[in-house]
């Protein structure tokens, strides 16, 4: 069993599930909130690489970079979510 793929899994689901309540949510469900956890850590390592910032090493630092990765995301999700609606008026 590879223990890596369901540390990631549970990294997603919390880190989902966190950024979503951050932005006043009531989370993406259990698949939803993996899905924007780990996509999430994707944008949050790769913006922290971009600015050249130094993170916490380990579980905590991975945990920040993907609940800021899934606030980004979940804001840009809104942004396009609220363009679309206003265009229908």
């Amino acid at each position: 069993m590879d223990w890596s793929l369901i540390g990631a899994i549970v990294m997603g689901a919390i880190s989902g599930y966190v950024a979503s309540r951050l932005l006043g949510g009531e989370g993406y469900g259990f698949i939803g909130n993996i899905f924007l956890g780990i996509l999430g850590g994707v944008i949050g390592k790769y913006l922290v690489r971009l600015m050249d910032v130094q993170m916490i090493n380990g579980f905590m630092g991975e945990m920040i970079c993907s609940i800021l990765g899934a606030i980004i995301l979940i804001a840009g999700l809104r942004l396009i979510s609220t363009d679309r609606k206003s265009r229908k008026r």
